[in-house]
């Protein structure tokens, strides 16, 4: 099998599984509402979860949810039940679809704001959202009246879109898809992994915070961010170690365990597209000191790969 379909095979096995789980599964189970402090409220269901913040003047509600699910509706619905002021704003942590999906219910009222980077994906993909009003390159904070939120940008990350909501007042950060400590990626087809890891340094250390809203999973603390960079610089460095050393992928998916993070949630179902979509992003970073070999080469035209090395042909 050459490269590119051996890629393309794992690739299309995790998405056939994916779909299959999407159509399978009751949607809008335990749907809640949770007051985390204050001024911040964390909302969901089916295991994954958007925040609202409420000032004197309204609310900033962060992101979408699944598609399917209809807790976007609901929460609306539940918002205007408990709270006298207005949405706002509406924040939306990245692009991803299951986390903006019908997030323009809420346009009526809202001005939508994300990073710069996230409006041509939405435009392209033509994503069931809202499309920012307002954009911003590395900060902005919005004034809800006796309460401020500020949005911030590191750099690249789990895309290169992804923003973080602090509320530094009641020492809150809302880190939609990068806390996600002791818990696997599907896979890193958009990350830029060694900027990613830079961002999660960052955050570790992000000064005023006390509560980490991860968008799935339970509330955590900057401790998930450390269990999360160890993980990911343990996997780049052992297939980048194995990638110098003439293995092929083939032969890097067969010896790499990572055993001493088979704790890890979702361990058994992700690894494999995990080290492939390694594989694939320093494929992309490196430069070898020899030609690639005829199998190589055939894949690089097969997939229209990046081939940096010359052809052997």
């Amino acid at each position: 099998m050459t490269l590119s379909r051996c890629l393309l095979a794992a690739c299309s096995t995790l998405l056939i599984a994916q779909l299959a789980t999407a159509q399978d599964r009751d949607w809008g189970v335990n749907r809640s509402i949770e007051q985390i402090s204050p001024s911040v409220f964390r909302w969901g269901s089916d295991n994954q979860y958007g925040a609202y913040i409420v000032g004197d003047d309204g609310i900033a509600i962060i992101d979408g949810h699944y598609c399917p699910s209809g807790t976007v509706a609901w929460v609306r619905d539940e918002i205007a039940k408990r709270h006298d002021v207005p949405i706002k704003y509406i924040v939306l942590s990245h692009d991803h679809p299951d986390h903006i999906c019908n997030s323009n219910m809420f346009s009526d009222t809202a001005i939508t704001v994300g990073h710069k980077n996230i409006v041509p994906h939405i435009v392209r993909e033509n994503r069931p959202s809202a499309v920012p009003d307002v954009t911003f390159e590395r900060s902005m904070d919005l004034q809800l009246g006796g309460i401020t939120a500020t949005l911030l940008y590191f750099g690249p990350s789990h895309s290169d879109n992804l923003i973080q909501v602090h509320v530094p007042d009641e020492k809150v950060l809302v880190a939609v898809d990068m806390a996600k400590g002791r818990s696997l990626f599907p896979d890193y087809r958009d990350m830029d992994v060694h900027s990613m890891l830079d961002v999660l340094r960052t955050l570790e250390h992000l000064p005023d915070v006390e509560i980490v809203l991860p968008g799935h999973g339970p509330v955590s603390d900057q401790a998930n961010f450390g269990h999360q960079r160890r993980y990911i610089k343990a996997l780049r460095d052992t297939v980048l170690e194995k990638m110098v050393a003439g293995y092929s992928l083939l032969e890097i998916r067969d010896s790499i365990t990572m055993s001493e993070f088979s704790d890890f949630g979702s361990f058994e179902n992700h690894l494999d597209s995990n080290i492939v979509t390694m594989w694939g992003y320093l494929y992309r970073y490196r430069e070898p000191n020899i030609r690639i070999g005829p199998d190589e080469a055939v894949a690089c035209r097969e997939d229209n790969s990046n081939c940096r090395t010359a052809d052997p042909h």
